[in-house]
């Protein structure tokens, strides 16, 4: 399944994509429990900024995106390609500001990130989340995602059960 027009990219005033800096870790980690409504209290909190340590604005930089609209952080999707598997590439994590949902923008972040992978050569792209996030589970569908037929519990430790997404690209 192919992405959709690119008519279709989010009809938001003045967004700047660009690739994310090692500053930008702070800016994130600082939106992530409003972002989240807060869910799963201290642990979730926990465990969505142990999931993304400095590393990834350091190190993937150039296939994962922030997103600003007049300077204020409203979007990032962190992915990369797979040093393992040189057929795939992996989206790592995704947010978009409550207010923005509904716009086009995590459609956007995802089509320009198949974009970016078809460009190195790669065809398969996977994802996680968490089992009871059927809003995600919901927008994996939409954007043309399989998911596994079984959760994985302990994917990322004691307590963490997962679901996996896989979609193929056209190259």
């Amino acid at each position: 399944m192919e992405s959709p027009p690119a008519d279709t990219a989010p009809q938001t005033p003045a967004l700047t994509y660009r690739a994310p800096t090692e500053d930008d870790h702070a800016r994130v980690l600082a939106v992530l429990d409003r972002w989240w409504d807060g869910l799963g209290g201290d642990d979730g909190a926990r465990q969505r900024a142990g999931l993304l340590p400095r590393l990834f604005f350091q190190h993937f930089t150039d296939t994962s995106v922030v997103v600003e609209r007049d300077g204020h952080l409203v979007a990032f999707l962190i992915g990369f390609l797979s040093q393992s598997r040189p057929e795939e590439a992996y989206i790592h994590f995704v947010g978009v500001d409550p207010a923005l949902h509904g716009h086009g923008l995590g459609g956007e972040l995802y089509r320009r990130f198949f974009d970016t992978v078809r460009a190195h050569g790669r065809t398969v792209v996977r994802a996680i989340t968490s089992e009871t996030n059927t809003g995600s589970r919901a927008f994996h569908a939409r954007m043309g995602f399989t998911e596994a037929e079984q959760s994985f519990p302990g994917y990322d430790g004691p307590g963490t059960t997962r679901v996996t997404f896989v979609r193929e690209l056209e190259p």
